[in-house]
């Protein structure tokens, strides 16, 4: 989602005529999105902004700002912290930014907007922005209204409200126009899309519409709430054309006990299940997921219950975190918290029984023969070219020809921890 409002931010000013740069010493507007999700990130953030203080010495117009999930839980205090900082903006407000900046430019002084009451979204010209790619992110909601209890989403994206269907598939034929391939639907929970208004369509009937456009190679979302991934969502994967055999569902616990006290509204036998359906409409599907070790109150048999469900389960990959304490959230107020000691024991417990799994998943892919989407050069150097699976997994292998945004056949010779390598085959 920070991707994604990035990207927007960029797109807006370079139509006001402004160039990107990555030269921090050539620029004139410095921009740090923000995430609030968990500590770490946060303080990591933080910490950059801390760096643009000799910069703004330096160079008194430069124009610092912090924007997103950190701006809008700190609101002004930001300004007392940083001083030399010139605008601070949450997420529900990216979409002024080129207002805010004119106006600071123009003499107007600081400036903080964190209006969180804000529904309107609009998509950008991209005006060769997205030129060289083959995916694109597009975002259909915002906002969330589980209050998960560890959470701090509902507090600093606000509530959820879901862009009109006819926006989403006029930008998605947008996209398509300017060459991209694949297109991944994003908010902070798609399966609730238009429930909260009981409007139509639902999620897997928008899944449908955008399925008939020409053009559209592949299609994505997340992430998605297990408390909302009905039968017809389960149905979508065993019948639309491009939507990809993949998702992405968190579970966070296997312990029921936690559950609750997460407030997550389902049980350990009602995710099994829904893995289990995912599964026989699609067997080849591919299952990501999230857990937080440590929550307050898990104790060892709790833990225990969650390593069997990722053992039983054998996802694709995980993404595994110790839980972090939140300010606003219940969970802050909990009693029974766990050491970080062994927060971080029983993560690593998670995290290496998760790469054996992950390793075993891919290697079980060696002699396959994989649809890619090249996306371009790969990071291990020249003559090699990136791309990902049907099943949303990286893929490396050699060409000396740029195959960006094409789609092409891999057989893949050697299955990785975090990724896949193979030979090109000719089609």
């Amino acid at each position: 989602m920070n991707k994604y409002d990035s990207e927007t931010m960029c797109k807006i000013l370079l139509n006001k005529g402004y160039k990107q740069t990555t030269n921090l010493d050539k620029a004139d507007i410095i921009l740090i999105n923000t995430c609030a999700v968990r500590e770490k990130a946060e303080e990591k953030a933080l910490s950059i902004v801390g760096r643009l203080a000799d910069l703004k010495q330096k160079k008194p117009d430069l124009i610092a700002g912090v924007i997103g999930c950190v701006a809008q839980e700190r609101g002004s205090h930001l300004f007392k912290r940083f001083p030399f900082l010139d605008l601070i903006i949450g997420p529900r407000n990216i979409n002024s930014i080129d207002t805010f900046i004119s106006k600071i430019e123009d003499g107007g002084g600081r400036l903080l907007s964190t209006d969180l009451s804000d529904k309107m979204m609009s998509f950008t010209k991209n005006n060769g922005y997205l030129k060289g790619r083959a995916a694109s992110f597009l975002k259909i909601m915002e906002g969330c209204d589980n209050f998960c209890s560890y959470c701090i989403v509902p507090f600093v994206r606000g509530r959820e409200f879901s862009v009109p269907a006819r926006e989403i598939i006029t930008e998605a034929k947008n996209l398509i126009n300017h060459g991209i391939k694949e297109i991944t639907l994003i908010g902070q929970n798609v399966n609730s899309y238009n429930v909260k208004d009981r409007a139509r369509p639902t999620f897997p009937e928008l899944l449908e519409k955008l399925d008939e456009i020409q053009g559209l190679k592949r299609l994505r979302f997340v992430t998605s709430h297990p408390k909302d991934l009905s039968d017809d969502l389960i149905a979508a994967f065993g019948k639309l054309r491009s939507l990809c055999p993949h998702i992405h569902l968190p579970f966070q616990s296997g312990s029921n006990k936690i559950l609750k006290r997460m407030n997550r509204g389902y049980t350990r036998d009602d995710y099994i299940d829904l893995i289990r359906g995912l599964r026989e409409t699609r067997p080849d599907i591919a299952i990501t997921s999230d857990v937080i070790a440590g929550f307050p109150g898990e104790d060892n048999q709790d833990f225990e219950n969650t390593l069997k469900l990722v053992e039983d389960i054998r996802f694709d990959n995980l993404f595994s975190f110790k839980y972090s304490q939140r300010p606003g959230t219940r969970a802050m107020h909990l009693d029974t918290k766990v050491a970080d000691e062994e927060k971080q024991r029983r993560l690593s417990i998670l995290q290496e029984s998760q790469r054996e799994i992950t390793l075993s998943k891919n290697r079980a892919l060696e002699g396959t023969i994989q649809e890619v989407l090249v996306e371009g050069p790969a990071k291990r150097g020249y003559s090699y070219l990136e791309g990902r699976t049907l099943g949303n997994k990286v893929v490396n292998f050699p060409s000396d020809i740029n195959l960006a945004g094409r789609l092409v056949n891999v057989k893949i010779n050697n299955g990785f921890q975090n990724s896949l390598f193979g030979e090109l085959i000719q089609n």
